[in-house]
């Protein structure tokens, strides 16, 4: 199940809030583009836990899974089934 609509909220009302859900793309590179700094990351790893209800261990915190709402939700996903643990 895909939570793209849930994250681009998230991402939107937190760091880009003049801009329409629609206009931002699954596979926009959050990190490299400037839209998500360090504590952006922080940030939204809190939002990830809180949110889903998971544990985002150090061995998680490879930028890669955080760079676009494409790479969020399949972490999300790998997550609940246990492959990132």
């Amino acid at each position: 199940m895909s939570h793209n609509d849930t994250i681009k909220k998230f991402v939107i009302e937190e760091f880009l809030p003049d801009l329409g859900v629609h206009e931002l793309a699954d596979d926009h590179d959050l990190l490299s583009d400037g839209v998500i700094d360090s504590l952006g990351v922080l940030k939204l790893i809190a939002w990830v836990e809180d949110h889903f209800q998971l544990a985002v261990g150090d061995a998680d915190l490879d930028p890669d899974n955080f760079r676009s709402v494409r790479a969020i939700d399949a972490f999300i996903e790998d997550a609940r089934q246990g492959v990132n643990s």
